[in-house]
């Protein structure tokens, strides 16, 4: 499908982030070029895809990934690139000054990138601006208790000479009666890691936000329902809500940075005292972004239109409350964990979780990939997650 208004780069990601912006952006006029590293993207069968170009995993190296952006940003029918993961924001923070020459870069410099990526200094800079953190420190400076700790890698991203990893897989809930030893939690972690006090979870929510330079463009909350696990994880169902605390703090922390591009600020409500918690900054579009979409809120498009000079219109970044938004297969995900008791503590009962799915699935019918309009990137999605389990349980 081509565009009347030039193309975007959308990096082909196996999460449904990249399909949503594929067609948010063809349906804006843009032509939507997956840059594909290999990895199974669903946005690869998409309708609205215009053009496939083939890139190098940025597990592999980060530096011949930023090259591959680069060139296409030296494109003249490309207007931006959109960073849906770690690896693209670093990428293209990497390549910033070089890519000024060709686009308007509409996402931070390596400086500000690095303190969002680094816990302790982000969480350090929120405690200044009286913004609620867990007590957090490096592993090596916890004074031992018996309470229930988080285990966190101290960056969002590790970049080792040319190669990146994504960390975030790695966070680690220790029980009480669970401490291994420091060396072996560095070891696995390769750096010394954070610790956090364990938040009593009263609701986790986010805070999403696209700025220019430090000022609002767009804004958006939602409160995470369920997620893969009924530990936590990334959210399978989650509704749009409107938390005048939730802005205070998350606008506070985004111009204190001077942000430019998009972001998504997490928060956890401590059930001991009802304060919002904040987790961790994502210096990127996030993988619930079907939902503001959903609510009226079309950041891909806007992001755009950011882009090429254009602001929006005050009026295209209201949305409405309560919208909420399902990916199916995780929905199934969640229920097979829920079932196997794979997760940190005892389960919630079944029946009542089944229940809860098809409430809200009958209340909120919107989905993150699935689409009458354009149905195979949910197909392919759906295939590929039925080959996994069939392999899980053939290795049981």
């Amino acid at each position: 499908m081509t565009g009347d208004r030039g193309a975007a780069v959308v990096p082909g990601i196996t999460t449904h982030s990249s399909t949503v912006a594929v067609r948010s952006l063809a349906r804006s006029g843009v032509s939507p070029i997956v840059a594909s590293d290999g990895a199974p993207s669903p946005s690869l069968h998409s309708k609205y895809r215009s053009e496939t170009v083939e890139v190098p995993a940025p597990e592999e190296s980060i530096t011949a990934y930023a090259d591959a952006l680069l060139d296409l940003a030296r494109r003249d029918d490309v207007r931006t690139i959109l960073p849906l993961r770690e690896a693209d924001a670093y990428a293209l923070a990497l390549r910033r000054r070089e890519m000024v020459d060709h686009l308007n870069p509409v996402w931070p410099g390596m400086d500000t990138l690095r303190t969002a990526q680094d816990r302790r200094t982000l969480l350090s800079i929120a405690e200044d601006l009286d913004v609620p953190v867990p007590d957090t420190r490096l592993l090596t400076e916890w004074r031992d208790d018996d309470n229930p700790l988080v285990v966190k890698p101290r960056y969002s991203i590790v970049v080792d000479e040319e190669t990146s990893v994504a960390q975030e897989p790695d966070v680690r809930v220790l029980a009480a009666s669970e401490r291994p030893s420091v060396r072996s939690i560095i070891d696995e972690m390769g750096h010394i890691p954070v610790v956090q006090e364990y938040v009593p979870d009263d609701g986790e929510f986010g805070f999403f936000a696209l700025m220019d330079r430090g000022e609002p463009v767009a804004t958006f909350q939602h409160r995470r329902v369920r997620s893969f696990s009924y530990t936590g994880g990334a959210s399978v169902y989650r509704e749009a809500v409107d938390l005048p605390t939730l802005t205070e703090h998350g606008l506070a922390l985004l111009s204190a940075l001077d942000w430019h591009g998009p972001a998504m600020v997490e928060f956890r409500r401590d059930a001991r005292d009802g304060s919002f918690r904040l987790m961790e900054i994502n210096p990127r579009f996030w993988g619930s972004l079907a939902l503001p979409v959903h609510a009226g809120v079309d950041f891909p498009r806007h992001y755009f239109d950011l882009a090429v000079g254009t602001r929006p219109d005050p009026k295209d970044v209201e949305y409405d409350v309560g919208v909420g938004s399902h990916l199916l297969t995780g929905e199934l995900a969640y229920l097979y964990n829920v079932i196997r008791g794979d997760g940190y503590g005892d389960p919630p009962p079944l029946g009542r979780e089944l229940l809860s799915i098809l409430g809200s699935v009958y209340r909120n019918p919107h989905f993150d990939l699935f689409s009458v309009d354009d149905p195979m990137p949910f197909l392919a999605n759906a295939g590929g997650m039925a080959a996994q389990l069939r392999g899980r349980l053939a290795d049981e």
